[in-house]
This record gives structure tokens, sequence and C-alpha cells, in this order.
């Protein structure tokens, strides 16, 4: 299990490969997508304790999607349960990545409230409007730079870790590890892979839909509700593309270049 270190060019092609994986099984990778998020919403909001176990579950049901767009790729035959397929697979050390980026997330969290004195922090854990003078203020400002800056190497460490623990049997801490190096060796095409992100899951379509605006707002308003349904199972098949072409497959990893 090694980490091939890409050109920048192929992270704008982990998206292109995401749409041709999702046109193989639009249905499968499409329930596996809003399956996950929906679930996750679900157990969130169970008072006291909700988001604590989503936390830890989110790391065993992102690997069920990923298993599913494996089982499409390779064109294995899967049903819905391929989504809980997670638990099958290392669930201890997939409870214990969830925990670690549950923690790191809340200390970056913390830490934004020295620059504002915990504006961000209430913001993101109990909700509330943000009034335009706070939106605006040093402090806030400060406090959104800190938290970028800090939960970005947290993203990191997580990217890969649950398919590292699920597929390649590796503990939770050195799937981290070797998770954060992999997209440090890689920052060029996830640079890419984040503009193409970009521009083609908000800024084209929210041209496209402001020109339909000027001529028919119904129409505009009537194609942004299925977008999402179109959207959002792409850029998860995208996240398995990007996995499959920096780690390879079980049995089949590459070699470091």
């Amino acid at each position: 299990m090694q980490a091939r270190q890409l050109p920048a060019g192929r992270g704008f092609a982990w998206l292109g490969e995401g749409l041709q994986l999702w046109r193989r099984n639009p249905a499968l990778l499409t329930f596996a997508s809003f399956g996950y998020l929906l679930l996750l919403i679900l157990v969130s909001v169970v008072p006291f304790i909700g988001q604590i176990i989503a936390s830890l579950l989110t790391p065993v049901l992102s690997l069920g999607v990923l298993n599913t767009c494996r089982a499409i790729d390779t064109g294995r035959k899967a049903g819905p349960d391929v989504l809980f397929s997670g638990f099958q697979q290392n669930l201890p050390a997939l409870i214990v990545i969830g925990g670690i980026n549950f923690a790191g997330v809340w200390l970056v969290l913390g830490l934004t409230a020295i620059a504002d004195g915990g504006t961000l922090f209430g913001l993101m854990t109990s909700g509330g409007k943000l009034e335009p003078e706070i939106a605006t203020s040093t402090g806030f400002t400060m406090a959104l730079m800190i938290a970028i800056a800090l939960s970005t190497p947290v993203m990191m460490a997580y990217w890969f870790a649950p398919l590292l623990a699920g597929w390649w049997q590796v503990p939770a801490p050195k799937a981290m590890f070797f998770s954060f190096f992999a997209c440090l060796r890689n920052w060029r095409p996830f640079l890419a892979y984040s503009i193409a992100l970009a521009l083609f899951g908000a800024v084209l379509p929210g041209i496209v839909l402001g020109i339909i605006g000027t001529i028919s707002p119904t129409l505009a308003t009537l194609l942004s509700v299925p977008l999402p349904l179109l959207l959002i199972p792409i850029v998860f098949a995208s996240f398995y593309t990007n996995a499959r072409d920096i780690f390879g497959e079980p049995g089949n990893g590459p070699e470091e270049a």
C-alpha cells in the first residue's frame, strides 16, 4: 500500500471520471449517496448524543459509499445493502477515526475563540443568525482564517483514512497518518480538483440557472430542484476515483512514483 504522486492535471480528471462512474449505475450510486446523508442527519438530531454518534458513524457509512463505487467500477453485482458494508470492515478502527476527526474539528472551533471570543464556535455548534456587523468584523474574519488553516490538516488526515482502514485493515492512527501525507504529496492535483469542484459544482450551474432565471424564473426554480440529485452522487463518485488513482485497490497497489 503506497501512494502515487500524481501530476496536477489528474485533479481535473477525477470529477469527469466520477461522472462516468455514476452513468454506469445512477440509481445505486444516488441511493448510496443520499442514504448516507439522510442516515447521518437522522442520527444527528437525537438529543445530546446525536452529533457524537453521527461523527463516529461517518467513516463507516462513507466506506459503504466507497464500496458502492468500487462494486460499480469492478462490475460486481451489489444492492442497496452495500451502504452498510462498512460495518463488516475493521469497524473498531473506523469508529476511532470518526472519534479523532470529531475531536479535531471541535479543537479547531475552540481555537477560533481566540480571535472572535467564540462567535464562530457558537454559530457552528448551536446555529443562530449571523449579523452583518459581525460578519464584517476583523475578529470574525480572523476566526474564519484560523478555522480554514487548522481544519485543512484535519481534513487531510481524514480524507483517505476510512478506505485505508476498511480495505487494507490499517489501524486508525496509521490510516490517518498515511492519509495526511498522501494528500500532502498530491497537493497539486487536489488544488486542481478543488477548482474543478468549484467550477462545475457551483459557478457554472449558478451562471446557467441565472441566465435561465432572467428568461423564466419558474423554469430556473424547477431545474434547480433535481440539480443536487445529479451533482452529489457525482461528487461522491469522484472521492472514489481520486482514492483509486492514488492508492489503487487492495491487492493491486500502485508503485511508488
